[in-house]
């Protein structure tokens, strides 16, 4: 009979051991495991084996009782070689196996039940975090309630943290083995002890209480105990029933036998045999409903959201194991219910339950009543402001289409439909799985292959791409077709990569009995394609979905290899003839030449296939010809340029055939102009329609194409200026006119950027970048130096040809600024992954310039001193917080008369001052490792500003402890940029360079490089320790009763331990009625248009499409 308290401790042991405690030596568990062979499982009370080796007894084991590893007093303690020796602390280390473990236990049960279940309460409790000892004499004379209001006080009230919430790997393989340990000792139990009606009321008693606690250690630990402990005996349960079933089938076996054959004896032991089972399986029953009424019932709707979640959890596995006993509506209601908890981690926790149940369609019919009871709010859960639980949701809505397609409603379906448009690609993506469950998994495929070959086709998915097209249609959604793809690209790959069948019904002429594809439907389907060959060439779902490329794996590269082989050798010779057939549709005109973009080029040439190449320039000129629309003509420009690239062998051919259609357009302009310009005011129409359409026709190609050649700027100079003369041109000739000369007046500016490349650069080949390039991914900090040295080198040289009276606005120093200008753009846009090395740059460059003083006095400035002008070009990459830093290292080099000094030589100093003093915005603007800059992100950044105080204390911290970084660190949040006043003493030149250590040295920078890398570091620590001093002395002026608010202001903030237990019936009934707000809102992309959507080249070109701001950065203008 299980009890509310725990049974009295009966005398086994002598007066004088009333304080033993109550854990075991790992020296006596070895003691027991040596020698034993394995026990065999029965009933209790059945007598060692004669070869076991007897145990000792308590007399035996010392003086006065004590066991070696305790104290006389009950403390537990550690033996010589520093072992665990409670129960807790061997399960926490889990270096043994949990089945050893347990059957020490039960060995030292066997011999003094009392002891071993005192250590048994000892371990929940110190699992809890108690600090505390339940000893022999409050285990006596105590109860239950008593001693755990006697634990509670010796709870330890300053931490809120126990065992279960501690992070870490140590706490998180706790929580593993104290879970295992419940499941093992039930599990080795289940043949004996666990009958003997008093273990299981002893821990079941202490369970149940401890789950009562307004603790939440004791409640969240004792639930987890309590549910786990179900969990086993549910398995016991079980393995009876089963044991039962065999058991009467042998009986009515042998009963059912002749007379003559039967075995009287065998019957009388099969009964025994049954009646026993039954016995056990009534007990197991009683512990069990004590677990579910005592603990579960209550504890299914905590306060604390991790202790509902559990019991959730649980009782999922336990209708899922024992379903005959469990799955009934009986305990489906609290699922139910909980459907509707507050906290997402407990709805998902249903749903994952839910979905356990689901999968197994032999269930379903004892699902039924659930269903129908709650299909609404599992459907309305799809919609869950909580994305892993709206996935979650959408899967279980699939699995009940799996088991009963009657089971959900057209509207129940629809809800789920639009979700393949969300922005979150989980999301979209279960959503996806629906839509093919339902749409696409109904057919009968010998039925469809016999259909398509009596069609003459070659893939059996005509019916399933003309219902995806249907779809995408009637969803009303159609501007984001690659979206729809992508939600389908994991369950429907194989339908979305049939692309001979697409185009097939795009080619071919409908058979008889077969629908004709409509105009809509098949501008749809083109889209729908174009989509479906992007997903397979890129490998990476489209914009707006996802954070970023991620890295392919060996597979996934291998299966993007082959795709684009296949959609290449399929396209190259279908794109000319779809393009022919639909070459006066400009909208799918466009959608087609987006297709070559995603071919791999080398296939024309590598598999013979120039004469398709011939066949594509060939259209791709008609559709010039007859096409003015700037979508279709940016269209193909921007095939042509990609079929122009160098690396490809029919780069000639295309260049050639590109070529011809330039002097053709070219030659028609100049003759268009000539009559336009002769006509005069008598021009009509289509002298006007002749300028501006072959007008478009090159502008267009010149935007991506160097035309200059062939210079269209005079003839567009001329319509300009008589436009401005005579006031009589054409507005749209004129827009087209001076777009045109703004194109051709930006290539002669590339070609003039191009045609002056840097003196110094040229020097580094394509050998000494590349090892530059494996340097930098190996030390940072010593490519650096290198990058630094080079330079030094260079100045040096210059130095020595020159003399110290340096012309700054010579080329050679120019050539010096841009190869430190190319070198400074070498360490990317991650300023956290470069920090340490900029900062190092500077340091070497600072020493290097102060190195000599100049020997007509300290009122000149340094010999070196302008190597700080090319030192400016690396300022731009030290984030805000390491400027402050390198300046006040800089400061320590310079005198008072330096500060003041603002002549032309000085000017270096003064600039490179400058740069470090300013440019807190382009810091603002830097991007950080794995992550990028969105709106969305600028909105938060605004709404979530921290008051001033707590934007210093995240600056101070920052600044503080990033000498300890590492690469995964984040960029630190935009700030407002303070005035940078240095407060660091300044020094002596003379005596700064004593302490330092020869900078620029190559044996220092190739012997021991590590003494530069913490530099940085040991500048922050000097302002650091400044600050402490600063901080010291203030505190040290503040009156005692400021000290005393101070503290109390800190002791109010604590938190409190106790909390409510669970929340009001009241609310409880309320949660279960009401309509949460825990729906999301789908984010969609924004909507575009035909012409938006086709992503087609940017202008690059364009000033008046973009603006720059102080920072570099383009922004857009409107």
């Amino acid at each position: 009979m299980i009890t509310s308290e725990l049974p009295v401790l009966q005398d086994s042991v002598e007066s004088g051991q009333d304080t033993v405690s109550l854990s075991m030596s790992m020296s006596e568990l070895d003691d027991i495991g040596d020698g034993k062979t394995k026990k065999k499982r029965g009933r209790p009370g059945r007598p060692p084996a004669p070869n076991k080796k007897p145990r000792k007894s308590l007399s035996e084991k010392g003086p006065m009782g004590v066991q070696r590893g305790r104290k006389a007093n009950g403390m537990a303690q550690q033996n010589g070689e520093g072992d665990p020796v409670t129960l807790f602390e061997v399960v926490k280390q889990g270096k043994s196996a949990m089945q050893s473990v347990v059957d020490d236990w039960i060995e030292s049960y066997k011999q003094d039940r009392d002891l071993a279940l005192l250590d048994l309460i000892n371990f929940f409790i110190q699992c809890s975090g108690c600090k505390g000892t339940v000893r022999i004499e409050m285990f006596r004379n105590m109860q239950n309630a008593e001693i755990i209001r006697k634990m509670t006080e010796e709870f330890d009230e300053d931490s809120g943290d126990y065992p279960l919430t501690i992070s870490g790997p140590l706490w998180k393989k706790f929580r593993y083995n104290f879970c295992e340990f419940i499941c093992v000792l039930i599990r080795q139990c289940q043949y004996s002890i666990i009958y003997d009606e008093y273990m299981m009321d002893t821990v079941i008693s202490l369970l149940t209480g401890l789950s009562d606690s307004q603790v939440r250690a004791f409640r969240h630990t004792s639930t987890l105990a309590a549910m786990k402990l179900m969990t086993a005996l549910v398995n016991v349960a079980l393995n009876l029933s089963i044991n039962q079933d065999n058991t009467q089938r042998q009986y009515e076996a042998e009963r059912n036998k002749m007379a003559g054959k039967r075995a009287n004896e065998k019957l009388e032991l099969l009964l025994q045999r049954r009646k026993e089972l039954q016995e056990n399986q009534d007990e197991i029953e009683n512990m069990m409903n004590s677990v579910f009424k005592g603990i579960f019932v209550h504890r299914y709707r905590d306060a604390i959201a991790e202790i509902r979640a559990i019991c959730i959890e649980e009782i999922g596995v336990w209708m899922k194991m024992y379903s005959d006993a469990f799955l009934n509506d009986s305990y489906l209601k609290y699922v139910g219910w909980t459907l509707h908890d507050r906290q997402g981690e407990v709805r998902l926790k249903c749903l994952k339950a839910l979905q356990n149940l689901y999968t197994n369609r032999e269930l379903f019919p004892k699902l039924e009543l659930f269903t129908n009871r709650f299909k609404d709010r599992i459907v309305s859960m799809t919609l869950d402001k909580e994305y892993d639980v709206a996935v979650e949701a959408i899967r279980l809505v699939t699995l009940i289409l799996q088991g009963s397609e009657d089971a959900l409603s057209n509207e129940d379906c629809e809800n789920v439909y639009h979700l393949v448009y969300s922005a979150h690609r989980p999301v979209a993506v279960a959503a996806g799985e629906f839509l093919h469950r339902k749409l696409f998994s109904r057919h009968d495929p010998q039925a469809e292959e016999a259909l398509a070959k009596r069609r003459g086709r070659s893939s059996p998915n005509g019916n399933l791409i003309r219902m995806l097209v249907l779809f995408f249609l009637e969803s009303e959604l159609h501007e984001h077709a690659a979206y729809l793809v992508d939600s389908l690209w994991e369950s429907s790959q194989e339908l979305l990569k049939d692309w001979e069948c697409m185009t097939e019904l795009l080619l071919e002429e409908p058979v008889q009995g077969e629908e004709v594809l409509l105009d809509r439907q098949e501008s749809a389907l083109i889209e729908l394609t174009v989509c479906t060959i992007r997903q397979a060439a890129e490998a990476h779902p489209p914009v707006g979905r996802g954070t970023g490329k991620r890295v392919l794996t060996a597979k996934e590269r291998k299966m993007q290899i082959d795709d684009k082989n296949k959609l290449t050798e399929h396209f190259i010779m279908a794109l000319p003839m779809l393009l022919s057939k639909y070459q006066t549709d400009a909208e799918k005109v466009a959608n087609l030449l987006q297709i070559p973009q995603y071919f791999d080029l080398d296939v024309y040439s590598a598999g013979r296939m120039e004469k398709h190449l011939e066949a594509l320039l060939k259209q791709i000129k008609f559709v010039v010809e007859k096409h003015t629309d700037t979508e279709v003509l940016e269209a193909c420009s921007k095939t042509y340029s990609i079929l122009c690239s160098e690396e490809y062998i029919i780069m000639n051919r295309v260049d050639i055939a590109h070529s011809q259609l330039i002097d053709e357009l070219a030659e028609r302009f100049n003759h268009s102009v000539e009559e336009l310009l002769q006509a005069g005011e008598e021009a009509d129409d289509d002298d006007i329609y002749n300028v501006l359409s072959t007008l478009r026709r090159l502008t267009a190609f010149h935007n991506a194409h160097d035309l200059t050649r062939w210079d269209l700027f005079g003839n567009c100079y001329r319509l300009l200026r008589t436009g401005i003369e005579q006031g009589s041109m054409p507005e749209q000739i004129a827009v087209q006119a001076l777009q045109c000369s703004h194109y051709s007046i930006l290539w002669q500016l590339v070609k003039i950027t191009e045609g002056a490349p840097s003196k110094y650069y040229n020097d580094y080949g394509d050998i000494i970048k590349e090892t530059l390039s494996k340097t930098r991914q190996t030390d940072k900090i010593l490519c650096a130096k290198t990058l630094i040295l080079s330079l030094q080198q260079l100045f040096n040289e210059l130095i020595q040809d020159q003399g110290p009276n340096l012309d700054r606005t010579s080329s050679h120093v120019s050539g010096i600024k841009e190869l430190a200008r190319r070198f400074a753009l070498t360490f990317g846009l991650d300023q956290i992954k470069t920090r340490e090395a900029v900062a190092t740059l500077h340091k070497d460059g600072i020493e290097f310039a102060f190195k000599y003083q100049n020997p007509k006095g300290p009122e000149y400035p340094p010999a070196n001193l302008a190597f700080l002008e090319v030192l400016c070009e690396f300022s731009s990459k030290l984030l805000r917080q390491d400027k402050k830093t390198v300046h006040s290292y800089l400061e320590k080099f310079m005198t008072e008369q330096m500060m003041e000094r603002r002549e032309d030589i000085w000017l270096p100093l003064i600039s490179y001052r400058n740069s470090l003093l300013t440019g807190g915005d382009e810091d603002r603007m830097s991007i950080t490792s794995g992550s990028s800059s969105s709106k969305a992100g600028s909105i938060r950044s605004k709404k979530g500003r921290p008051p001033l105080h707590k934007k210093r204390i995240e600056e101070e911290s920052v600044e503080g402890s990033w000498m300890m970084r590492n690469d995964t660190l984040q960029t630190p949040g935009a700030l407002q940029t303070p005035q940078l006043t240095s407060t660091v003493l300044r020094e002596n030149p003379r005596q700064a360079a004593e302490h330092l250590s020869e900078p620029g040295s190559e044996s220092d920078y190739v012997h021991n490089p590590q003494l530069q890398m913490s530099w940085l570091g040991q500048q922050k620590m000097e302002e650091v320790n400044r600050k402490e001093r600063t901080a010291m002395n203030y505190m040290k002026a503040r009156s005692g009763g400021v000290r005393q608010t101070v503290r109390g202001l800190m002791e109010d903030d604590a938190e409190p331990i106790f909390e409510d237990v669970m929340m009001s019936s009241r609310g409880q009934l309320e949660d279960m009625s009401e309509e949460f707000e825990d729906t999301m809102v789908i984010d969609l992309p924004p909507s575009r248009n035909r012409r938006e959507r086709a992503e087609l080249r940017t202008d690059f070109f364009d000033s008046a499409a973009m603006i720059e701001d102080e920072s570099g950065f383009t922004m857009p203008m409107f």
